[in-house]
């Protein structure tokens, strides 16, 4: 199958760079480019793309107001070009929040010594948003999910999800149940996590008995803007991560970009560590470094989630943790943008429940009791 892509960009340098990477891969197709917002509509109109590559800043009609009108009259899966800076950060967030699937920085597409690795991420990526379950769903899944429900419990187990056999042995348990001994909550994700993160972490109350660590692959620029945004959506504590600070209940801590975040057995209830080693993990931060650091350290239970994301990581640290008695959760193939780490996890037989995005904040406050 041939994936159907438009770019939108000011720059025709930047047109014509994106062209060639993408073209560089046989089952992709640039079939228009577009030089601003109302060039885009004009050619998702005449060209019906599988995928849109869109620019933030461009004159005329700029890439929000190009994504809100796409979104409205030809929901489609778009992949943002984006700035490093403070300000392209900010954009970018909004961007992912008004229905974007992923990102890719702008200025990295230039950098001669990692141009055939910028090169691949970006055919994968285009790849996987191109045939996101998002825009892949029937007719009658393609409607709003309603909003999990407050007062009456969600089943243990999604309909028609069970978790896959462990292909090793793990303690027994059905579902999440009621578990108010629990004492930390890990959630790791990736493509698609911010906007699944905007989505359950507002419903967390500012009770919230335990802290909240979570592994979001983002670029170093992007991780404190993304703190801050849901800081002010939330009623817990939102913060980006700090070397040594002390773990607070109600407190949720992202994981800066660049730098693996671990629990250290430090303090009542452990502390942060920050560091870039292992050099050699795909991911900075990385899920699995998380959640092994906290099977090998933490002494409490633990609730650990998997949403969204492209690859695998994080499969092999919640094994880990499974056979700690960890409680485990993974998003739906339904709602993922993309049902990449999920599966990896549900296919290691690590994972006692599997639910569609909207349920997770009603099973989390089950889990809670709160």
């Amino acid at each position: 199958m041939t994936i159907r892509i438009l770019v939108v960009d000011d720059s025709p340098f930047m047109r014509k760079s994106l062209q060639k990477m993408l073209e560089a891969a046989p089952d992709l197709r640039v079939v228009a480019t577009a030089r601003d917002g109302i060039d885009a509509l004009e050619k998702i109109q005449e060209h019906k793309p599988d995928i849109v590559t869109l620019d933030i800043e461009m004159p005329r009609m700029d890439g929000l107001t190009c994504l809100k009108k796409i979104m409205a009259d030809h929901p489609m899966p778009v992949l943002m070009v984006s700035s490093l800076t403070q300000e392209g950060a900010q954009s970018t967030l909004e961007a992912l929040s008004l229905g974007a699937l992923d990102f890719i920085p702008k200025e990295s597409s230039f950098a001669s010594m990692s141009i055939l690795q910028i090169q691949n991420d970006l055919q994968e990526k285009v790849r996987r948003l191109a045939t996101s379950p998002r825009f892949h769903r029937t007719a009658q899944a393609a409607t709003p999910s309603a909003p999990a429900p407050t007062q009456a419990p969600t089943p243990a187990f999604a309909p028609g999800r069970p978790a896959a056999p462990p292909k090793t042995p793990v303690p027994a348990g059905s579902g999440l149940g009621s578990s108010p001994q629990a004492e930390l909550l890990l959630i790791g994700s990736s493509t698609g996590g911010p906007k699944a993160l905007q989505d359950i972490l507002p419903t967390l109350p500012a009770n919230l008995p335990v802290p909240c660590l979570i592994v979001q692959h983002m670029p170093s620029t992007f991780t404190k803007p993304f703190a801050d945004r849901l800081n002010g959506l939330c009623q817990v504590h939102v913060k980006e991560a700090e070397q040594g600070e002390p773990l607070k209940a109600g407190t949720v801590y992202i994981a800066p970009g660049g730098l693996h975040m671990t629990y250290g057995a430090r303090g009542p209830k452990g502390c942060i560590e920050l560091s870039p080693e292992p050099m050699s993990s795909l991911h900075r931060p990385s899920v699995d470094v998380l959640f092994m650091s906290v099977a090998e350290l933490f002494r409490g239970q633990v609730l650990a989630g998997i949403l969204t994301g492209m690859g695998s990581d994080g499969a092999k640290g919640m094994e880990q943790l499974k056979h700690k008695g960890a409680h485990t959760l993974a998003e739906a193939e339904e709602t993922c943008v993309v049902y990449g780490m999920p599966r990896a996890a549900v296919e290691r037989g690590c994972v006692d429940l599997i639910a569609p995005l909207p349920d997770i904040p009603g099973h989390l406050r089950r889990h809670f009791r709160i």
